[in-house]
């Protein structure tokens, strides 16, 4: 594995698990439900049985609470834009994904979100932060691209979201720097791969195995990482879609009963607020959540 250095002013993050030190968010002043994908597509169809109903306070509360313990850990907060019309850009992670050599600028698919890029790239720009590649031959979104380990990303796509197309043409940039780039499908259902399984510390994720495709699992074990596994019935309320704080924190959430008690048996200290108006609503803490600025982790050659 090459080595890499961050770009320019400190930007830049060849790991998701180290030490948050920067990290891009919204504010969802005018988040609504709307149809945008399996997850909310669920809430909606089931609420005269559930009796889920949107309420814009409790959700600014919610996220209120989410920046606080990021706060709380030292993390610096920054804002893309609010925007009435792109009503669901606080869901940071999609519109624009960070990597080593700056920013890639996402292609969205859903017709709300598809001018998304416009407030990330006036984000980039204006605190002079690079921008290192635009997806262009396909949609795809921040929540497909998942950087296991330094050298190691792996890209997702479910076709309604991001496309094979624009999942592969990503992968070339990075095979391109060096590093390793596995492309694999999943279900609608988990939207992006970060749905599926996200880095917890160095050589441990956190996964949902049952709805990962065997050959992936094999991959990712292959790699010498060690998987701690999240039932379905919690992966598919987003329980995967936890945020790795470095120093053994994670910010996870309420619903995730069984993983926040196995990553406490870890010797994790987990934070697990409700954030139910934002995973009822198509996103958990990792959706709303692009780190900017990680600790950088180095291992030895992988070749």
């Amino acid at each position: 594995m090459t080595k890499t250095i961050a770009p320019a002013q400190g930007w830049g993050i060849n790991n998701d698990y180290a030490k948050l030190k920067n990290v891009l968010l919204g504010t969802p002043d005018h988040f609504k439900w709307v149809e945008a994908g399996p997850l909310i597509g669920r809430t909606l169809a089931n609420a005269h049985k559930t009796g889920a109903k949107f309420d814009l306070q409790k959700a600014m509360a919610q996220h209120a609470e989410m920046v606080s313990i990021y706060e709380e850990n030292g993390v610096v907060c920054h804002y893309l834009d609010s925007d009435e019309v792109l009503h669901r850009n606080f869901f940071a992670r999609d519109s624009s994904a960070m990597t080593p050599w700056g920013a890639l600028i996402c292609h969205m698919q859903l017709k709300c979100r598809r001018a998304d890029y416009a407030t990330a790239i006036k984000f980039y720009q204006e605190n002079d932060i690079p921008i290192w590649k635009f997806a262009t031959a396909g949609h795809f979104e921040g929540g497909d691209f998942n950087i296991i380990e330094p050298g190691r990303v792996l890209i997702g796509y479910c076709g309604e979201r991001s496309e094979q197309a624009g999942s592969e043409q990503v992968a070339e940039f990075v095979r391109a720097e060096g590093w390793e780039a596995i492309v694999a499908p999943i279900s609608r259902e988990f939207v992006h791969m970060d749905g599926l399984i996200v880095p917890l510390a160095e050589k441990l994720v956190v996964a949902c195995v049952d709805a990962m495709e065997p050959w992936l699992v094999d991959i990712v074990k292959g790699w010498g990482i060690e998987i701690v596994d999240v039932d379905y019935s919690e992966a598919k309320n987003l329980g995967v879609n936890l945020v790795a704080l470095g120093d053994n924190k994670v910010l996870s959430m309420i619903g995730a009963t069984e993983l926040n008690a196995k990553m406490r048996a870890l010797g994790f200290e987990v934070y697990d607020p409700d954030m139910s108006m934002f995973t009822l609503g198509g996103g958990g803490v990792h959706c709303l959540s692009q780190a900017l600025c990680r600790e950088e982790v180095y291992f030895p050659s992988q070749d």
